[in-house]
């Protein structure tokens, strides 16, 4: 860990006498007398003053290390403009960044990798580990499924590695040394194929060599995304450098352990941990989103995530709960007509984690017999950041003038059914919490909305995100609208408000946009 600096001050001070030769010289001359020497007077050598200045936030040893050079590139400094423009987008990101930050700058220094590299979660997802992209990327560092399997993440009903963030981050600095490899050792070839495949940037180098014309990042022909991703990290770089130059203002983060990962060893419902650890269950879901219901995964991971100062407490009340004290349990007959997947299906749960309790080797259940269920300790509405709680806040979010619900039939597709309501595909999978290329099943529920409008989207980030602003002195909704790129319609709507009504400063407003977004 380097938290100390060693600063070096002060100098040498060394002054010496003249020295006066007075002789008598021989006709050849050689001193006939002796050589009259005055004194040398050696003032004492200034002392070395070693001061050493211990680094107490985290951004400021992010400054320290940074060495990646800022070229004056039209993207960078487009860029660079909107994060000067948008103070707020970088204050709050840095909130969100407070508890994981020290585990990710940690990583990458005992990797000996660039400390720029810290950053790509703020351009990834804002540091918003329940990001979601129309990529169908997930999680702080945007893995996409595959990406992920590839880097031993797993992904279930119950957890998705790419959301947990100390395994998600290993995973991610995984991949860029690999990039890096795979690239030739060029950092910037490597961010760039961390976000569109390193076979692309390879291919577009290879091309500009053959051409005889220059292979730097900024002469390749990429896509447009990859083509911009590159630069954003590099002003967001010169930005938290400069913050101060800026006139940026990022939320100090103590430059020490946040967090402490426990092994649990069994699984355990969310709301009983967050019980023993004194939180509420959102405090602690909101440090471990990689589960999505209301307990941990029955077949691991078995880690949680929580507040260093509450780790201890937390490991010494919890090695006296017994592992079958962790779940509540109910015990159901077993009908006619009944199987696994359908108890699974009716209690939220899964075949595998019902055989592993039941001890039940094959598939086979005998009516009359009983099984032993794991159930929530709360009514599943109270795990909040729950993956259906979260699905159910983004489908009745309002977005038009109408809703209506769709239930997926055989054959449909999310661009068929969208087509046949006169909607956007992307549109359609946003309200839904799902990428354009997700696969639906039959019987899933989707929400429908009319009136909308349609945006296009060329920004830094497609993440919708909901944003409370204050409205200041001089504050118009055109203004508002304009600073956040949506329209007046939609701030009357969000918000409930008449065109002709003033707005007063202090009044909040509620916003759901893309705080990211550039206009190219």
């Amino acid at each position: 860990m380097r938290v100390p600096f060693l600063f070096v001050a002060g100098g040498i001070a060394l002054l010496t006498g003249c020295q006066t030769l007075d002789s008598q010289k021989t006709s050849e001359g050689i001193p006939a007398t002796p050589v009259a020497i005055e004194k040398v007077t050696i003032e004492p050598v200034a002392p070395v003053i070693e001061e050493t200045v211990e680094i107490t936030d985290i951004w400021q040893r992010i400054r320290l290390d940074m060495q990646m050079d800022v070229p004056d590139e039209k993207l960078v400094r487009q860029y660079r403009d909107w994060y000067i423009k948008h103070p707020q987008h970088l204050e709050r990101v840095s909130e969100r960044a407070t508890p994981f930050m020290y585990l990710i700058v940690e990583e990458i220094e005992k990797r000996n990798l660039p400390i720029e590299l810290a950053l790509l979660p703020i351009v990834e997802s804002a540091f918003d580990p329940f990001a979601y992209s129309h990529g169908a990327a997930s999680g702080l560092w945007q893995f996409t499924s595959p990406m992920a399997r590839h880097f031993g993440l797993q992904m279930n009903w119950w957890y998705d590695g790419r959301r947990d963030v100390p395994a998600a981050t290993t995973a991610a600095l995984d991949m860029l040394e690999y990039l890096h490899g795979k690239t030739g050792q060029n950092w910037l070839y490597a961010i760039a194929a961390y976000n569109t495949g390193e076979g692309r940037v390879i291919n577009a180098a290879k091309r500009n060599k053959k051409k005889g014309i220059s292979t730097d990042f900024f002469s390749l022909n990429l896509p447009r995304e990859t083509e911009r991703y590159v630069p954003q990290l590099l002003a967001l770089a010169d930005v938290i450098k400069n913050a101060d130059k800026y006139g940026i203002k990022l939320t100090p983060i103590t430059n020490e352990p946040q967090i402490e990962i426990v092994d649990i060893g069994s699984q355990i419902d969310l709301a009983l941990a967050a019980d023993i650890a004194n939180m509420t269950t959102s405090e602690l879901h909101k440090l471990n989103p990689g589960y999505n219901r209301w307990a941990t995964a029955p077949e691991g991971p078995h880690k949680l995530v929580l507040p260093v100062e509450k780790a201890d407490a937390f490991k010494i009340a919890l090695n006296k709960t017994h592992t079958n004290e962790r779940l509540n349990w109910e015990r159901y007959k077993i009908k006619s007509g009944d199987s696994l997947g359908i108890i699974a299906k009716r209690y939220k749960t899964t075949i595998s984690a019902l055989k592993s309790v039941n001890d039940i080797k094959g598939n086979t259940i005998v009516a009359g017999k009983f099984l032993l269920i794991p159930v929530s300790a709360k009514n599943l509405d109270e795990y909040l950041l729950s993956a259906d709680q979260r699905l159910n806040r983004q489908q009745n979010k309002a977005r038009g003038s109408s809703k209506i619900t769709y239930k997926v039939k055989s054959g449909d597709s999310l661009w068929k059914i969208a087509k046949q309501h006169k909607v956007k595909t992307a549109q359609l999978a946003s309200w839904n919490s799902m990428a354009p290329k997700d696969p639906l099943q039959i019987g899933q529920k989707l929400v429908i909305w009319s009136g909308t409008r349609s945006t296009s989207s060329q920004g830094l980030s497609e993440v919708m995100r909901t944003v409370n602003y204050k409205v200041r002195n001089g504050d118009s909704l055109a203004r508002i609208a304009g600073k956040f790129n949506v329209s007046v319609n939609d701030l009357v709507r969000w918000n409930s408000l008449e065109k002709s009504k003033y707005i007063q400063p202090g009044q909040m407003l509620k916003l759901y946009v893309d705080m990211t977004k550039v206009r190219a």
